[in-house]
């Protein structure tokens, strides 16, 4: 509970370059919506098992938890008073007791190619490095001669992973080179790659129930952002999707209307199922889960067996 005597308001990160330009970002509009001093909104690291462990595939240690569960025992605990976290990163189902209050306004959504400057350019049987199902898959389907390896770690990382030639190209989100002031690599329009769902957007978790902090944080929240997000994330766990599922979603929003486009696919990018539809806000909920239970529908054994609906 935060009160005129508490000295600082807590927000918790993870350590990564990134991470801290997200939190740093999430305090600075904290910091101006409340006209706190500075210093005020302290930023309080939290060193995550996903950090720690970079040389296997998310997937297989654990998924989205692992960037979020020390994040979690923070807020409960009482360490911090908020999280900061890449929406992407987030599990669609949230540990009981903590609740998504706020988003920052969305970045862009779209890829970064590392390495060439398109994927048309990149050589026959290029090495591409991503740790991401989505991105494998997307582009085994527009190049089936491309070759994929796990790639893990935080863009430097990656970066110097092409730089060296330990692999010719890589995938990065565009938001996180731009939070970084990173001004690098060609960018892959949405309607070649689609993004995954809450891509470059910054999400904000606290204890659910803690009334004061959830007001103050209410007010840095983008009710655009925060709803298309909640859409892509709807369809995730209509779904029952995992770390495992290649899927890919964005809802664009226009005044009380949205836009939303989506694929589910095959690991090997042999089979993609498309979806998408125009509607007013209060309809997409609903439209979303029914739309995720129809591309299961059509598509086939092997695609359907990478979901598991509730």
């Amino acid at each position: 509970m935060i009160t005129a005597d508490t000295p600082s308001f807590k927000l918790g990160t993870r350590g990564s370059p990134l991470a801290l330009a997200q939190a740093r970002m999430t305090a600075a509009a904290m910091t101006a919506a409340h006209g706190w001093d500075p210093g005020h909104a302290e930023i309080v690291v939290i060193s995550t098992t996903g950090d720690r462990v970079q040389d296997r595939p998310l997937a297989e240690i654990g998924g989205k938890a692992l960037w979020t569960k020390e994040l979690d025992a923070a807020l409960i605990d009482g360490r911090i008073d908020c999280g900061v976290h890449s929406m992407k990163d987030v599990e669609t189902q949230l540990r009981d007791g903590i609740a998504l209050v706020a988003m920052l306004p969305r970045a862009d959504v779209r890829e970064r190619l590392i390495g060439a400057d398109s994927i048309d350019a990149l050589p026959q049987g290029a090495r591409i490095g991503t740790s991401s199902p989505r991105r494998a898959a997307q582009l085994q389907a527009l190049r089936p001669d491309l070759v994929t390896e796990v790639l893990r770690g935080n863009v430097a990382t990656r970066m110097a992973k092409v730089e060296s030639g330990a692999i010719d190209a890589t995938l990065l989100a565009a938001a996180g080179l731009d939070r970084l002031g990173i001004a690098v690599g060609a960018t892959i329009e949405t309607d070649v790659m689609l993004p995954a769902s809450a891509q470059g957007a910054v999400g904000i978790t606290a204890r659910a129930g803690d009334e004061a902090v959830l007001a103050l944080l209410a007010a840095i929240n983008d009710a655009d952002t925060f709803a298309a997000v909640s859409l892509e994330r709807g369809f995730l766990a209509a779904l029952g999707g995992t770390c495992h599922s290649p899927v890919a979603a964005l809802a664009t929003i226009t005044g009380d209307r949205v836009a939303f486009r989506c694929e589910i696919m095959t690991e090997d990018g042999s089979e993609i199922e498309e979806g998408g539809f125009e509607a007013t806000l209060a309809d997409a909920p609903q439209l979303v889960a029914a739309l995720a239970a129809d591309m299961l529908a059509d598509s086939g054994p092997a695609l359907r067996a990478l979901f598991h609906p509730g």
